[in-house]
């Protein structure tokens, strides 16, 4: 029997622990875990996930501060509002929702907010403490999917995973905290030959490629566990519909355990945005 990893009610938990938290760490520093999210421009898909996100950080007792710039904002007044955020000290967690318009740079923008207010995880410095294991905010998509995986498998040591997708974003982070979790890691992309046959040696498959519906029943070795990250905007029969990079009424038959899109990846994602807030607060106060 197929196992459906409900995202949604995982996320509703790790908001609620967060909560806890967060009301614990108010009453002994006195202090407001505070996030600061930018957002450049009125891309529609983008102010969904910036209301969702400011939702969670209300649930979670986060105190939460918009900051919404026009499409036309120039790079030395986003780095300007950043340098102000970097230096508030009510402010720890900054996360500049991405994609940027395409003017600005979003590598030197990454690169300009301070690694400790970093909650995305994106900076280079907690991209490098992740790779060599050491304490880092680690990218939210990334981190979300493995307290799936460890809520679905008592021991990932030794399990065979491949992950398809070489993002900085959700690829490679996801391949190092698999290997630290003693996986034997494959990640595959474009240009690896005879994709479906790695992929069917996969006690975990971890899809991350955007490319709606590209894993079919054949690339799946029953009973593994597919995490699917992919959400896919397509038109179906004259409608629009969110769909993950795995087919889902395919692959279900014979997954042992597989998340579904929306309702996976996708709650755990901002959930963990919310974690990591609190994690950034308690390292710059000591805690």
């Amino acid at each position: 029997m197929t196992v459906r990893i409900d995202g949604k009610a995982l996320a509703d938990d790790i908001v609620e622990k967060v909560a806890l938290d967060v009301a614990a760490f108010k009453r002994d520093q006195k202090v407001t875990p505070g996030l600061a999210v930018v957002l450049v421009g009125e891309d529609p898909a983008s102010a969904v996930y910036v209301r969702n996100k400011v939702k969670r950080a209300n649930q979670a007792g986060l105190n939460s501060t918009e900051h919404y710039l026009a499409k036309d904002t120039s790079q030395e007044e986003l780095d300007k509002l950043i340098s102000q955020l970097n230096q508030d000290d009510s402010v720890h967690g900054i996360l500049v929702q991405l994609p940027l318009p395409k003017h600005l740079d979003e590598s030197h923008v990454i690169e300009a907010i301070s690694p400790a207010k970093d909650v995305d995880g994106f900076h280079p410095q907690n991209v490098g403490n992740l790779v060599t294991g050491q304490k880092s905010l680690i990218p939210c998509t990334p981190l979300g999917c493995m307290i799936m995986l460890n809520r679905e498998i008592d021991d990932l040591s030794g399990k065979n995973a491949v992950v398809i997708g070489r993002s900085n974003i959700v690829g490679k982070p996801m391949a190092s905290l698999l290997l630290q979790a003693n996986c034997t890691v494959t990640t595959v992309h474009s240009k690896t030959q005879g994709i479906e046959s790695i992929c069917r040696n996969a006690d975990i498959l971890v899809a991350a490629v955007g490319q709606a519906l590209l894993v079919k029943k054949e690339w799946v070795k029953p009973g593994a566990v597919i995490i699917d990250v992919g959400i896919n905007s397509v038109e179906v029969e004259g409608k629009r519909r969110l769909l993950g990079d795995v087919d889902y009424d395919q692959v279900s038959s014979i997954a042992g355990a597989i998340t579904p899109v929306p309702g996976g990846v996708g709650p755990m994602t901002i959930a963990c945005l919310m974690q990591n807030t609190l994690t950034a607060a308690q390292h710059q106060l000591g805690v």
